[in-house]
Formats: C-alpha cells, sequence, structure tokens
C-alpha cells in the first residue's frame, strides 16, 4: 500500500512540472520523425569533375551514365587537370575523374585503357563511399562496351558472368531501416536514464528528499518507486516510436512485438537504476547532468549506433561487452530485420538481466538513508 502511495507522489511530481510532459512526448516526434533523415550514412551529390582529354564517343558515354547516376552532379567537363583541383581546393568538387587522349583508342585497340580517379579524402566518407560509387559505375560501364563487342563480333569466346546480389533482411538497403530501431534504444536512454536521475536530484536540492529520509520507507521501497513511474512511461514513449516508425516508414518488425516490450521492459530498469546510481552520488543538477551526459555519450558512441562494431578495434570491441546500450541494439535490429525470437537472443537475455540486477542493487546500496 505504501509503494501506491509513493508512485502516486512520483506522477503528480512528474506531471506538475510544465516542461517534463512535453519532453517526454515532443523528444520521440522530433528524434524519430527527424533523425533518421539526419543520422543517415548513404552518401548522395557527390560532385565530379571529369577532365576529358579525348572527347570521343566513348568517353562521351561515360560521363552520361555518371551524371545520369542519382549519386553524382556533374558539375564542370573540362581538359585541364589543374582546373578541376582548383575545384576540390574551392570545396566544389569531391571526386576528379582523367581520361586520358587516347582513351577510346586503347580502349578498342587494346580491350583496355587507364583512367585516373581522384578523391577528396578530407571528408572520408564521402571521398571514400564517392570513389566506390565511381568506380562501379566505371564497371558497369566497362561490361556494357564488353558486351557489345562480343554481340556485333558474333563470337561468345569471352564468357561473361552476371553478378545478381541479394540483400538479405533489408533487400532495399533502406538505411531507415537499419537506424529507426536504433534510435529507439537511443530514446529510452535519454529519457528513462536521464528523468530519474534529475528527479532524484531536484528533489535533494529544494529539500523535499530528507522529509522522505525521515519516514520509516525503506530504501528498496523508495528506489523501486523511482523506477516503476520511468518504467511506466518507458513503454508508453516505446509505443509511440513504434507506431510513427509504422505510420511514417511503413516499418513493422519481422519478429513479434511481445519480444521487443519483453526486453524494453529490462532495458527499462537497467538505464533507469544507472540514472539512479548517478542521482546518489550528485549533489546538484548540474552536477548530475554532467555525470549523465560524460556516461551517454560514451556509451552511444560505443553502442553500434552509428559505427559497426566488428569495425572497431579490438579493445574498442572488448570494452562494448560491458555496454547495455549494445546489447538492446542487437535486440531491435535482429527483431526488426531477421524477426528473432528469445531463444534466438540468449545471449543479450543473459546480459541485460545482469546489468538490471547489477545496476539496482547498486542503487539501493549507494542510497544514503539517514532516520
Amino acid at each position: 500500500m505504501m509503494l501506491k502511495y509513493l508512485i502516486q507522489k512520483e506522477f503528480k511530481q512528474i506531471f506538475r512540472n510544465s516542461f517534463l510532459p512535453k519532453m517526454i512526448f515532443g523528444f520521440p516526434l522530433m528524434a524519430i520523425l527527424v533523425f533518421p533523415w539526419a543520422a543517415n550514412q548513404e552518401i548522395t551529390n557527390i560532385n565530379v569533375a571529369i577532365v576529358d582529354k579525348d572527347h570521343s564517343s566513348y568517353s562521351e558515354r561515360l560521363a552520361n551514365k555518371i551524371a545520369a547516376s542519382d549519386y553524382f552532379n556533374l558539375i564542370t567537363i573540362s581538359n585541364v587537370h589543374e582546373a578541376a583541383l582548383n575545384k576540390v581546393e574551392e570545396g566544389k568538387a569531391d571526386v576528379i575523374l582523367e581520361l586520358p587522349a587516347d582513351f577510346e583508342k586503347s580502349l578498342v585497340a587494346q580491350g583496355s585503357a587507364d583512367i585516373m580517379l581522384s578523391a577528396n579524402a578530407v571528408n572520408i566518407m564521402k571521398g571514400g563511399l564517392g570513389a566506390n560509387y565511381m568506380g562501379g559505375i566505371i564497371q558497369d560501364f566497362a561490361n556494357e562496351v564488353r558486351g557489345e563487342w562480343i554481340q556485333s563480333s558474333g563470337k561468345n569466346t569471352l564468357p561473361l558472368i552476371n553478378i545478381v546480389p541479394q540483400n538479405r533482411f533489408n533487400p532495399f538497403l533502406d538505411y531507415k531501416v537499419f537506424m529507426v530501431p536504433a534510435l529507439v534504444v537511443m530514446l529510452l536512454t535519454m529519457l528513462c536514464g536521464f528523468l530519474p536521475a534529475l528527479n532524484i536530484v531536484s528533489e535533494k536540492e529544494v529539500g523535499t528528499i530528507e522529509q522522505m529520509n525521515v519516514t520509516p520507507v525503506k530504501k528498496s521501497l523508495f528506489i523501486l518507486s523511482k523506477l516503476i513511474p520511468y518504467w511506466i512511461i518507458g513503454l508508453i514513449v516505446l509505443s509511440l516510436c513504434l507506431g510513427l516508425a509504422a505510420l511514417v516508414y511503413g516499418l513493422i518488425p519481422v519478429g513479434n512485438l511481445i519480444t521487443v516490450y519483453f526486453f524494453a521492459m529490462i532495458y527499462i530498469f537497467v538505464v533507469s537504476g544507472l540514472g539512479l546510481i548517478i542521482s546518489n552520488y550528485s549533489s546538484t543538477m548540474q552536477q548530475a547532468m554532467f555525470l549523465m551526459f560524460f556516461f551517454m555519450i560514451v556509451l552511444i558512441l560505443i553502442s553500434g549506433l552509428f559505427t559497426p562494431i566488428a569495425s572497431m578495434p579490438d579493445w574498442a570491441q572488448k570494452f562494448t561487452l560491458f555496454n547495455p546500450l549494445r546489447y538492446f541494439i542487437e535486440v531491435m535490429r535482429m527483431v526488426y530485420l531477421k524477426g528473432s525470437n528469445i531463444l534466438h537472443l540468449g545471449n543479450q537475455l543473459i546480459a541485460l538481466l545482469s546489468f538490471a540486477v547489477f545496476f539496482n542493487v547498486w542503487a539501493i546500496i549507494s542510497y544514503r538513508k539517514s532516520n
């Protein structure tokens, strides 16, 4: 019965603050509707300068093929390499493609021709992907020319191998399908980690927590009364995010929604417990916010949200084993993209349960209650 009144007190305290309800519902709207478009690693609008010294039919065909791509903007066609370099220096070109004067002649006579591809690697992501995209287009152009020669000669002595890629789980390589489930994890982390920490610290600053400290309420009951309201709020926010993902992006999990909610219930206790630990060691709101930002930024960066864990150095990959965000992001992506169930997610379940027990026991022990 006492827990019931403590939870009622928490909800009244949350909704008495005019800012918190707006943040609870406004932040998910902004994150789901805006972040997937901004946090997109698909590179488009790559500016390419073509230095065409050949001015032949083949060089013109290649230029037109590049211009027709959705990835490239053909900004200039020049026969002076220095002019193209100036465009790179001015930030107006990302990739330079130089076709030599004997491009068509070498292609016809020898069956091959050398070209030079230069990428501006100041922005290594844009430069690297731009060069890869360009290489794919050039390879496709070479296959077209080769096919025309075989057809015109009437001979089929050179075998052609057609490679048809088939992408499993995300066949159209839509980056939003990959990012939205992970962004939901980030939202729950920010809301259910930040708010409990700030709630307790604000009570410390106002002095109302001293009234609780002189009551016979047990530490475990007090911590539980702080966790349950944000557990409920987290599930409401999760439902809102899943609904927006379905309505706006048509993103529906391949697996069972019950699996998502089951792991979410555990994960909310994990991050809420972490937030309560930080609040127990913080005396002011400013101190709590700095600590939360420090931990959240580190945990988000090494969670696999933006950078694949397999691409990290060995020491960073080992460090991610102690990051609860990693496991819930894996759960969300595997349920959404692969249709995994609880039986397939045993390692993630054990890890999240361990984090939940560890953080919440620590929160109870570290809470200093004076009678």
